[in-house]
């Protein structure tokens, strides 16, 4: 193939290798300058030089363009080419751009051999040949190549166009032919369809933010000769002279027509490049982005208005990638920070806000903390945030990553429940406060709710690790361990002196839990106490005399109040009294953290339950304080695993945790919901810390009793989750949500969620026949969103204690669903179709259970289970003219979703459908037998599809009449 000779200068200072060549490189490096023969080098090859030497080469290349312009543009043109990967071949000059020729040349050609394209294209006065590869969007090129080479050619692109447009400045930068036709080359390149062009002509809007500070250095110089022309002008007569207020007012116009065509090209690049490219790749919408955040910082008075604004706040909804979302983020921060440019962006903070606080929730984490330090810059103006956009916010001080959590301390003071949580975020911004010991603990002695001094001492002496929060410091560096063991040195020396202040305070206790019985402090008070009874500590013993007189009060109250209220199998207490026994109930189950099994409160409150049934029953909020105070009655008798148990013990262990669940199953019956709820979760807490209890008992040693919850119980139970937790938004008879409550239904899901947790535990446990899952797991795809995961965890759970079994009750799953299907067909009046693609649901049931089956050797015993199949569906079959197929033929078609999980040497399953099949006639044309085929083909290969057809087909015995 015939190439033309590329031009003499289109390389650098090879036109003037000898001069320009060794003055660059003389300037750029000393010891260099020695030697005779120096080898000239391309604008392209000068970026690896650094600063200095860019410096040199682009003032040589100065004098070259002055001296010959059109050769050395074309040398910067070329630079452009080659950042994108690409080169110039040749050049040819043209003498106007509407000359008849110039089309007539614009032609593409293709080197297969070297996988090459070449095409030309007009940068005047040029045309020019330019090669690059075919495969256009695989190919590297140096702004996309990995690792620290791609960043070092991004940076130092940059510079090349900082110090090119710096050097030129006060020169050929105004001659009205080197920037028209910079621009019109990097106009042209951002409409091309490779992407190395366009990513490249988008980074070379560095020129732009060049022109940027050229404009600055303009005004500066207008604002100076301004000041000079007032101070000329304010003289006396005598001492004016007006050839020099000429000249300084002759300054000032050339000043203010070189910013104003500064400003014009800054806006042809605007429209010509960023218009183009804001939004194409991410990549390039990430440069576009930063790039107008400083010029709209450095040169506010043109582009700090809406018309360039509402760019930044349309990419803040980027989705691609969240880089592009970041840079805008960062971008604000500066013009936010200024408080000089706030004015101008009360429109876009009004229009944009809602968008920036949604922000703080997205699912890049830096995107979200650089979000919330903004929104703290916005925060220190007046009226910009609502009351409503503060309690959004507030929730971020308790935010899992603790860099949101810290940032979002800065903006909100306010205190809230979870103490630890807020004190760790404000911790950076308010240490010295938190750490004020003196003042924290006289606090604490007026208010003994008040946590924030336990917080604090936490945060100070264990450091920021908190449970479900993440972003800190693994390690601590040199500094902070010192700090922190001086704070340590700090709260031993005060608390020497205050704590038996503090301590005093136990004895007060009981007085405050007479006046006040709130769940916050009877929580409070139980945990206090808690602490104080521990036995590592020495003053466990007089903490424990007085919970034990606390208790002991509580007990006799009772016991007075329900002699007088609770005769035979009748509650008869009045509302007053009702009152008095509910809020001691309240109290005893307050401190269930605590062992109250001397108090013996099973025979006290038990008979409670049985008054339920008959007339003048307990009310049901008694009766739920009943159930839970007598649950943790029974777990703390069954955690019992390291003492010795006799069989005395073991003997009323088992009498009270039948007793229970015998009346808590007539409670699953109880008119009240919230009654049949806690019934629900007593038993199955205490049958399975009864399960867990025999599983740990030393078996050498005399052990609990089992009990075994009766058939009766165990179907109410299922009956119970069945109805009460798979239930829709609007079927739920007894619902307690409002339907336009969100709040209410996340707690009911939140409710429900936990009774469905505490039935499977009870089949994970073994508590419960493992085939009584069957009826949870085939509400698998209906409740997906709301119990998937917990319906998915019990599979595996169950697979993991017997995978067999596992497997037969996923097949007793999708066998009771066809079987229910087929009875509501049978009862609208009509038999069931056998097709293929009926009973979709159930086959997307199948389908998801296949689905857990990951590994097929290891579960191959369990496949070929569910493939046994095949002997439901034609059990006591007898074929006849009015039954031609077995009722539950279609079975075949669920079963065909577990095939893919066979391996090839199981896939002989054939033989089963033989062996069943044999006796039968199988037409392939009549319909019905559809499903049986599209099992076959499932078992086959691809290969061997037509080979099953004519097996089938081979099978066929004449039908007998008398048969």
């Amino acid at each position: 193939r015939r190439r033309k000779r590329a031009h003499k200068g289109s390389e650098n200072v090879k036109r003037k290798s000898a001069r320009a060549g060794r003055s660059s490189v003389n300037r750029a490096g000393g010891s260099h300058s020695k030697r005779r023969h120096v080898e000239a080098v391309t604008l392209f090859e000068v970026i690896t030089m650094g600063r200095s030497a860019m410096q040199a080469v682009i003032d040589d290349w100065v004098e070259a363009y002055v001296t010959d312009r059109d050769s050395s543009l074309l040398d910067l043109i070329s630079f452009f080419i080659q950042c994108s990967g690409c080169k110039v071949v040749t050049a040819e000059m043209c003498q106007s751009k509407e000359d008849s020729d110039v089309m007539s040349k614009m032609v593409e050609e293709l080197d297969e051999v070297a996988s090459l394209q070449y095409k030309k294209f007009l940068a005047f006065p040029w045309i020019l040949t330019v090669t690059w590869p075919m495969d256009t969007e695989s190919v590297e090129y140096p702004l996309t190549q990995s690792g620290p080479y791609g960043r070092w050619f991004h940076s130092e692109f940059c510079e090349f166009v900082s110090v090119l447009v710096a050097q030129c400045q006060r020169s050929i930068i105004f001659d009205g032919y080197l920037m028209n036709t910079l621009i019109s080359l990097l106009t042209e390149l951002s409409d091309s369809y490779v992407r190395a062009f366009r990513h490249t002509c988008t980074l070379a809007m560095k020129l732009l933010s060049s022109l940027v500070g050229v404009a600055l250095s303009l005004s500066v110089g207008i604002e100076n000769s301004q000041k000079l022309y007032k101070v000329q002008k304010t003289k006396t007569m005598r001492q004016k002279s007006t050839p020099q207020l000429e000249r300084v007012q002759k300054k000032i116009t050339e000043l203010q027509e070189k910013r104003v065509e500064i400003e014009s090209m800054m806006d042809i690049i605007f429209k010509g490049v960023f218009l183009k490219r804001y939004d194409v790749l991410p990549e390039i919408r990430s440069i576009c982005v930063e790039e107008l955040g400083l010029w709209m910082k450095l040169y506010s008075s043109v582009f700090l208005n809406d018309s360039y604004l509402k760019y930044m706040g349309w990419m803040m909804n980027d989705k691609q990638i969240p880089d592009v979302r970041l840079k805008c983020v960062l971008g604000l921060q500066g013009l936010y920070g200024d408080p000089l440019l706030l004015p101008k962006l009360d429109l876009f903070t009004s229009r944009f806000k809602e968008r920036m606080i949604s922000m703080t929730l997205d699912k890049d984490n830096e995107v979200a903390v650089q979000t919330m330090k903004l929104l703290v810059l916005i925060s220190t103006s007046d009226d910009v945030l609502s009351p409503e956009d503060y309690k959004q916010l507030l929730q971020f001080v308790y935010s899992s990553q603790r860099p949101l959590a810290a940032t979002a301390g800065e903006l909100l003071f306010s205190l809230h429940k979870h103490v630890v949580y807020l004190v760790d975020s404000l911790w950076d911004c308010a240490g010295a406060l938190l750490k004020d010991w003196a003042t924290l603990t006289s606090i604490l002695l007026q208010d003994p709710s008040s946590h924030v001094l336990v917080a604090s001492v936490r945060q100070a002496s264990e450091g920021p690790v908190l449970p479900g929060r993440s972003g800190a410091k693994k390690a601590m560096s040199a500094r902070e361990k010192k700090i922190q063991s001086d704070d340590c040195v700090k709260l031993t020396e005060h608390f020497l002196v205050v704590l038996p202040k503090l301590l005093s305070k136990v004895a007060e206790m009981g007085a405050v839990l007479d006046l006040h019985s709130g769940p916050a402090v009877l929580e409070a008070a139980a945990r206090s106490y808690l602490s104080l009874c521990a036995e590592e500590t020495t003053w466990c013993s007089m903490a424990r005399a007085a919970r034990d007189s606390l208790v002991q009060t509580w007990v006799d109250q009772l016991t007075v109040l329900l002699e007088d209220s609770l005769k035979g199998d009748c509650f008869s207490a009045d509302e007053e009294k009702t009152e008095e026994i509910l809020l001691v109930l309240k109290k005893l189950r307050a401190f269930h953290c605590h062992n109250l099994s001397q108090w013996s409160l099973f025979e006290l409150l038990s008979p409670l339950l049985s008054a339920e049934s008959s007339q003048g029953g307990a009310p049901p909020e008694v009766l739920m304080e009943v159930l839970q105070c007598l649950c943790y009655f029974i777990l703390w008798s069954l955690n019992t695993s390291g003492e010795a148990l006799t069989s005395r013990k073991s003997v009323a262990q088992r009498l009270q945790l039948r007793l229970f669940c015998e009346r808590s199953h007539r409670c699953l019956s109880h008119s009240d919901h919230g009654v049949r709820q806690q019934a629900f979760l007593g038993v199955c807490d205490v049958l399975t810390a009864h399960s867990y209890q025999l599983h740990v008992w030393d078996p050498t040693s005399f052990g609990p009793l089992l009990y075994t919850p009766s058939p009766k119980l165990q179907r109410a139970l299922l009956t119970f989750v069945c109805t009460q937790v798979f239930v829709g938004p609007d079927c739920d008879g007894q619902s307690r949500v409002s339907e336009n409550s969100e709040v209410e239904k996340l707690e009911d899901l939140h409710k429900r969620r936990n009774l469905l947790a505490a039935f499977c535990k009870l089949i994970v446990h073994g508590v419960l026949e493992m085939s009584m899952a069957a009826e949870v797991f085939m509400y698998y795809m209906k409740y997906y969103n709301d119990f998937g995961d917990i319906i998915k965890e019990t599979m595996y759970r169950t697979r993991q204690i017997d995978k067999i079994e596992s497997s037969r009750t996923l097949v007793l799953c999708l066998q009771q669903q066809l079987f229910v299907r087929l009875k509501k067909e049978q009862e609208s009046g009509g038999r069931a179709h056998p097709g293929v693609q009926t009973f979709t649901s159930i086959k997307e049931l199948a389908r998801r259970f296949a689905l857990t089956f990951g590994d097929l050797v290891k579960f191959r015993e369990c496949v070929v289970v569910i493939h046994n199949g095949i002997e439901f569906v034609f059990q006591e079959f007898s074929q006849t003219p009015e039954t031609p197929t077995p009722l539950y033929l279609s079975y075949l078609t669920i079963l065909s979703e577990f095939s893919s999980k066979l391996l090839k040497p199981d896939k002989k399953t054939f033989s089963y459908l033989q062996r069943h099949t044999a006796e039968h006639i199988i037409d392939l044309r009549e319909e019905c037998w559809q499903p049986l085929i599209y099992y076959r083909a499932s078992l086959l290969a691809a290969a061997e599809v037509e080979d099953a057809v004519s097996y089938v087909s081979s099978d066929r015995k004449p039908h007998l009449p008398n048969r």
